[in-house]
């Protein structure tokens, strides 16, 4: 196995339940106050604050499961916002470019920083000002772990979300090893629940426990991800920054209704706002699509003779990221695989085979198709969705207006990139 150079210092950057952040950022009155956010349709908890989590609420419960928690303690209910969260990340990340020329965007609210360049005396002042800035700029709290690897710097993080500090060195410590032996095996990166069982069974329950296990032990009985994980813990590269975000493979987009859909005609228009939701994805990434895929499901709880689930694939015959096409496409495939006397719990598509748009020269069927007048078509739809919101221009076909089908009975209904849902201030 070869390692990467062991002058490497990276920070993990992580917002601090940054989808309650982001709603206390326009609601100033639920700070220090138990707040939940719930996943789409108002399905399960998906983000908590730590007075929330004071309270026994964990992380993917039912919604359901906790009304009578909520109701008691008076705790802030949130549906999702999407488009608020997605815009805050972007300012966070913008932010975070400020302090290194390397960065790897983790997930929407984390990201791993090269400090290479930093001094080691330097890098928990460093930590400070990334941490207080980000706070100045963007509003949103932060958590900095500083380790010599990916690893070591996921778990340096975890012990800073515990620090009133926010920010923790293990570069520099001295206590490395007992601040490791604080981490539950269960919540080291890169350990799943499976391997968490056989680990216990084996007396490895903390991540310093890992650290002193003979490589040798760890590569008989697990894997070559096992190996990494142990290896990192004890201050070895094996993971390296991926600063450089590779273009998706594929693209999936699905949801379920907040009311069972039953007739052809509503399923029709959540697949047309599917279609047009994934290629507006994949044209931003400058992607055509060759596969289609579509699929419709019934609840899986109700009862067995009641279910049905089908998809159907569909190969196209030119590469496109048109909008049109591919919905034509997608209702074709839904017509022959929808079935009456069914009530639908979710549908979705999938765009598969993607690659460059720019690698593909023109058809013979370029110029009968006006490619040309499609493509600046396709440019005009996002340039207006970009500027003025999601769906401000969209097709006929996806009777935005009137759907009602997604649940978000506590939605904020605030849009940081749509001027009409701002929060208006009004001076006395």
């Amino acid at each position: 196995m070869s390692f990467m150079h062991y002058n490497n210092k990276i920070a993990l950057v992580d917002c601090n339940s940054f989808y309650v952040s982001c709603e206390r950022l326009f609601n100033p009155s639920i700070n220090k106050k138990p707040v939940i956010v719930l996943s789409s349709n108002d399905g399960c908890v998906i983000s908590r604050s730590t007075e929330a989590k004071n309270l026994g609420i964990k992380m993917g419960e039912p919604y359901f499961k906790v009304k009578k928690t909520v109701k008691e303690n008076d705790v802030s209910v949130f549906s999702t916002n999407f488009a608020l969260y997605g815009d805050i990340s972007r300012r966070v990340m913008e932010t975070l470019k400020q302090f290194s020329p390397q960065m790897e965007i983790y997930s929407i609210d984390e990201a791993f920083l090269d400090l290479s360049s930093i001094k080691n005396e330097d890098l928990l002042e460093h930590g400070y000002k990334i941490r207080k800035t980000i706070l100045k700029w963007t509003g949103i709290p932060t958590s900095i772990g500083i380790g010599t690897t990916k690893t070591l710097s996921k778990a340096a993080n975890y012990i800073a979300k515990k620090e009133k500090s926010g920010v923790v060195d293990l570069v520099n410590s001295k206590k490395i090893n007992e601040l490791l032996s604080r981490i539950k095996i269960n919540d080291v990166w890169g350990v799943g629940k499976q391997l968490t069982k056989f680990y216990i069974r084996n007396g490895i329950n903390t991540a310093y426990d890992l650290k002193k296990i003979h490589n040798n032990w760890i590569k008989k009985n697990t894997n070559v991800f096992g190996s990494r994980t142990a290896m990192e813990l004890r201050g070895h590269p094996c993971v390296s920054l991926e600063p450089y975000e590779e273009k998706r493979k594929n693209c999936c987009v699905s949801r379920s209704f907040g009311k069972k859909v039953t007739n052809l005609e509503d399923l029709n228009e959540a697949i047309t706002t599917h279609c047009l939701n994934a290629t507006q994805k994949i044209r931003l990434d400058k992607q055509t699509v060759k596969k289609i895929t579509v699929f419709i499901r019934t609840s899986p709880f109700q009862m067995k003779s009641n279910y049905y689930a089908n998809s159907k694939n569909i190969d196209l015959p030119i590469r496109t990221n048109d909008s049109i096409v591919i919905i034509k496409q997608a209702l074709s495939a839904l017509k022959s695989i929808y079935k009456k006397g069914y009530r639908y719990q979710k549908t979705g598509i999938i765009l598969s085979g993607l690659k460059d748009a720019d690698i593909y020269n023109k058809n013979l069927f370029s110029t009968i198709n006006n490619d040309e007048k499609r493509i600046k078509l396709m440019k005009a739809i996002d340039h207006t969705n970009i500027k003025y919101g999601n769906n401000a221009l969209s097709i006929a076909q996806a009777r935005l207006k009137k759907r009602r089908n997604t649940k978000k009975q506590y939605s904020s209904k605030i849009n940081t990139a749509c001027f009409d849902f701002l929060p208006t201030v009004k001076i006395a």
